[in-house]
């Protein structure tokens, strides 16, 4: 798995936010998959003990984009459709994966799921992106400041995941 890069105040990836997930994304080199885990905490939540839902779109949004990394492809969300199929409980280990389903001129298509640590389904998504201009990229290249790969404590292993394809 090839590690990609955080950014400085992304809310999902950035390294320097206060509030931030600091989440790393992994990405399968052969298959093109994005895999990120996560566990969700007591300030992460919506009901008692449940994930909040914007954040599990959020961790949907930014993992099925990332698919577009590997082709330095900048792009924003223009849909994204969530189903929420269990509730998602606090305190344990997430599974994130993010997959290209179609790659055109101007926009991408992408699919992904969030797993449970024993493998259940618990929401997944469709999403549609649209590419950035080359002015726009510019501009939020030098907003970034940092965009680089942050090398993992050497105990860390990668994720391990694989996409349902029959579930989205």
């Amino acid at each position: 798995m090839q590690k990609q890069p955080n950014s400085r105040y992304c809310f999902l990836c950035g390294m320097q936010n206060p509030i931030g997930l600091k989440l790393s994304f992994y990405e399968e080199e052969e298959s093109g998959r994005v895999i990120a885990r996560f566990t969700p905490q007591e300030e992460h939540q919506g009901y008692p003990g449940v994930l909040h839902g914007g954040i599990t779109c959020a961790l949907l949004d930014e993992t099925i984009g990332r698919t577009l990394v590997r082709y330095d492809i900048w792009a924003m969300t223009v849909e994204l459709n969530v189903r929420f199929r269990k509730p998602i409980p606090l305190g344990k280990p997430l599974t994130v994966i993010g997959e290209m389903v179609r790659l055109r001129s101007r926009t991408m298509e992408g699919k992904g799921e969030i797993r449970l640590a024993d493998g259940t389904v618990a929401a997944t998504a469709e999403a549609k992106y649209i590419r950035l201009s080359a002015s726009e990229i510019e501009r939020f290249r030098e907003e970034l400041g940092f965009w680089q790969v942050i090398p993992d404590p050497e105990d860390a292993q990668p994720p391990m995941g694989t996409l349902n394809r029959d579930s989205t």
